[in-house]
């Protein structure tokens, strides 16, 4: 019952601005697809296979990294964020892009602004974000810092689950939003940067100053994504008969993130109590 008068939250919250199934399917780019006596509406085709092609590819690094983590807790907590987040972009790039026709608009007098898929995203993101944070705890921290970064990520995680169903409960849009994730997020990241920033002033070591270099990637991607979507660019392309969103540069710069995590910051990492 619960579940079933939360699907009816989320129902009630209309895209802003509105649109109905025909306009949906006016302001991007799809494909109808027949299979046998049935037919699909595949929304974004391109920016669909490069979020899909991130969910893999991080999830197939997830389990690398799960495979050869030889008992460094860093490593175990590193690839249940890689699975974390890729199921996360799975679910994401299914609901924003692939499937939103028949999620959002088919059978509707006007489209939904999010899914049950959306949700699953976000709070997958978030709980990615929070095993990074127990991953960072394992690597780069030790006695008392150690412990308050692993009861932080294990708080946010909480935290975070009961906004979020609040969010679709009440409902309320601000806490099921991306927005909201980029502020629930990026303290953690902010604290990932400084620890391996001090680290590397402190000891010079390597790994450190490669996870810097993450985190500043990082942080270009999201400033990227931005700037993207303020310029106007998506839909002055689009007027040309040229797809290219803010979503794909948000991709394409996390699949490059997810590439020097594999093979730069990845394979000198390992717990701190086992370095000199």
């Amino acid at each position: 019952m619960l579940f079933l008068s939360a699907c009816g939250r989320l129902n009630t919250i209309p895209y802003n601005p509105l649109q109905t199934p025909t306009t949906w399917l006016q302001i991007q780019p799809f494909l109808n697809i027949k299979l046998g006596a049935n037919e699909i509406v595949l929304v974004q085709p391109s920016t669909t296979t490069i979020v899909y092609l991130l969910g893999i590819l991080t999830i197939v690094s997830g389990l690398y990294f799960l495979k050869i983590r030889a008992h460094q807790q860093s490593r175990l907590w590193w690839g249940i964020a890689l699975l974390l987040w890729g199921v996360g972009a799975l679910l994401a790039g299914t609901s924003y892009e692939a499937f939103s026709y028949a999620i959002k608009c088919a059978g509707r007098e006007a489209c939904l602004w999010t899914s049950w898929w959306e949700i699953g995203y976000l709070l997958f993101t978030v709980w990615s974000v929070d095993a990074m944070t127990m991953a960072m705890a394992q690597s780069s921290t030790f006695g008392r810092l150690r412990k308050v970064l692993s009861a932080y990520a294990l708080g946010n995680a909480v935290i975070y689950l009961i906004l979020i169903l609040t969010g679709v409960f009440v409902p309320v849009k601000f806490l099921i939003s991306f927005e909201f994730l980029l502020i629930v997020s990026t303290p953690s990241f902010l604290a990932f940067f400084t620890i391996n920033l001090l680290r590397y002033r402190k000891y010079k070591l390597s790994p450190d100053l490669a996870f810097l270099g993450a985190w500043l990637w990082l942080a270009v991607t999201v400033a990227a994504y931005f700037l993207y979507y303020v310029s106007g660019l998506t839909d002055s392309l689009w007027s040309r008969g040229v797809w290219f969103s803010e979503n794909d540069v948000l991709h394409i710069c996390l699949i490059l993130w997810m590439l020097y995590l594999a093979f730069i910051a990845f394979p000198g990492m390992a717990d701190a109590s086992q370095k000199k």
